[in-house]
């Protein structure tokens, strides 16, 4: 087995982004696809390196990018000055995922009709969108992520599966904002599932996380925990 990965330029109204894509190229023909969708600062190693994780489980992992080539935060002022315009503009969050996903599925080592997306922090937010607007994919996954719903998609069914991988103890999605999806989901007829990890916050799979103040702490276990569902959700999804 060898992972090969490859830069990926395209772009969205004028403005240029890029995406790093992964896969095994001891496979042969197209496989399943999967967007990784990146927490407020940015395309990073951390997606980066989930793109190659989900390479070395047979599929094609994309790192997508959500605020333009070369274009990253290095400060909780920045991420947030990067992640809100778009948390309050839905419809233009929307445009960049769905765009994103529609490179990725053009891509020759990818199935376009068989792809996923799994989203951490903002990036879980960003997912939830995507299967929100009915987006035809097989499945999301949300990671610690934000559950506030736009103002834009009542109504809409969702086709997608919907995974969330939950700290029960998120400061920044707390329980009630968590009882508001499942109701959100139900509502719009989607397969779901939670699974909400006690004793733990923020950003738990991520190693670098160690802000008990902010309420981003890594978690082992839940770390963990998660990567296992994750495997068995996409291995459900793709049998099919």
């Amino acid at each position: 087995m060898a992972i090969q990965e490859r830069i990926v330029e395209y772009t969205i109204d004028d403005a240029v982004y890029e995406g790093l894509m992964a896969w095994d190229d001891s496979l042969s023909g197209p496989r399943p696809g999967v967007l990784v969708s990146h927490a407020w600062g940015g395309q990073s190693d951390f997606e980066n390196d989930k793109a190659r994780w989900l390479a070395s489980l047979g599929y094609v992992g994309f790192a997508l990018d959500m605020y333009g080539k070369g274009i990253r935060g290095n400060s909780t002022e920045e991420n947030a000055a990067l992640m809100t315009p778009l948390v309050e503009n839905r419809g233009e969050l929307q445009k960049r995922i769905t765009a994103a996903l529609a490179i990725m599925q053009e891509q020759p080592e990818v199935s376009p009709s068989a792809c996923a997306a799994m989203g951490f922090c903002f990036g879980g937010l960003c997912v939830l969108d995507l299967a929100r607007i009915g987006t035809a994919i097989a499945g999301v996954v949300s990671v610690h992520g934000l559950f506030n719903a736009p103002d834009n998609t009542a109504g809409t069914p969702i086709a997608a599966k919907v995974l969330c991988l939950h700290g029960y103890d998120d400061p920044m999605a707390e329980p009630d904002s968590l009882l508001a999806l499942a109701k959100e989901l139900s509502s719009a007829g989607a397969d779901w599932q939670v699974h909400a990890y006690g004793n733990t916050v923020h950003a738990f799979t991520n190693p670098q996380a160690s802000d008990p103040a902010m309420g981003t702490v890594y978690n082992a276990s839940a770390d963990r925990r998660a990567h296992q569902a994750m495997e068995n959700f996409f291995a459900e999804l793709f049998s099919q």
